[in-house]
């Protein structure tokens, strides 16, 4: 495992996907040209440090740390069988990102099992997202700073969804989330610092989404998500994704500080007779309840 030749190099560089190889103690060998452009992290930062170190804190779904409890590629290498998982990874940059796993062990020739190999991709819905920016932007309905829609978009899409469940039957849910102490960060840290935690909050909750979900920026460290066909064990399971990945998030700060941060989040499902301002309103007032409650936590009502 420790020798990679040049042509197996250029080989697996030149792959879209993200490839990085162990040893038996999980000690990374080799991270391709596709693990580089996707976590942020170089070869030089990673080569040599054991993935258990928690590099890029892998995550499941329901907030399980998998580095260190539940390592698809430790259970490949265990079991001498392949494994799939998908999951959530710690970008460089701070963000979190969802990314789908394939792991297989590595056999000498007798079958003893010398390494693993983990290949890893994007699983974000990338055209459509950037389909839908490119549509909102046009429209004057994008929020300049974080990317996603704005205020008039969110009234927008509610209003729509509202007539369709009048219509359809179809039922859905709102995320009402604030980032916790922003105007600490500012006041401590600058609004530059309060920038680079609006743009990390709002790709991270983005990323937590389904592509049929929106999300959108209501106003200063407001957000606000619609979760399709939703009943409220659904809607409750979501709102716990987003605080969990938000608080497996770090900002990065000028040099080599981190700045870690938290959402308060009030759920709702829409009801008959509700308007966007009613729908808004109710699941505002449970956010504030989160607040009341210590923050980092969901209200559901």
């Amino acid at each position: 495992m420790e020798d990679w030749d040049g042509f197996h190099k250029a080989l697996l560089d030149s792959l879209y996907d993200a490839v990085y190889a162990v040893d038996t103690e999980r000690r990374i060998t080799y991270w391709n040209a596709g693990a580089e452009r996707l976590t942020g992290y170089p070869a030089s930062e990673v080569v040599g440090r054991r993935c258990r170190d928690n590099i890029l804190m892998h995550m499941g779904g329901d907030g399980r740390s998998l580095c260190l409890t539940d390592c698809p590629l430790q259970e490949a290498m265990d079991e001498k069988e392949p494994r799939e998982a998908e999951a959530f990874l710690r970008h460089q940059e701070g963000h979190r990102v969802p990314v789908a796993v394939r792991c297989s062990p590595v056999l000498d020739a007798e079958g003893n099992v010398v390494g693993g190999v983990e290949v890893f991709r994007d699983n974000a819905p990338k055209l459509e997202l950037e389909e839908r920016v490119e549509a909102l932007s046009e429209l004057a309905l994008l929020d300049s700073l974080t990317g996603i829609g704005n205020r008039r978009y969110i009234e927008m899409e509610i209003g729509r969804r509202l007539q369709e469940m009048n219509r359809y039957g179809w039922a859905f849910g709102a995320l009402f989330m604030d980032i916790d102490r922003f105007k600490e960060v500012n006041d401590g840290y600058g609004h530059q610092a309060g920038d680079r935690v609006l743009k990390t909050v709002s790709r991270t909750i983005a990323n937590g989404l389904r592509s049929f979900d929106f999300l959108g920026r209501w106003g200063g460290e407001e957000f606000v998500a619609v979760i399709s066909h939703a009943d409220g064990e659904k809607l409750l399971r979501v709102a716990e994704r987003c605080l969990s990945l938000i608080r497996g998030t770090a900002v990065r700060l000028d040099g080599d500080r981190e700045l870690s941060v938290t959402i308060s989040v009030g759920a709702t499902l829409a009801r008959p007779g509700d308007t966007v301002e009613s729908l808004l309103e109710r699941a505002d007032m449970l956010m504030y309840s989160s607040k009341a409650a210590g923050r980092d936590r969901v209200t559901v009502g």
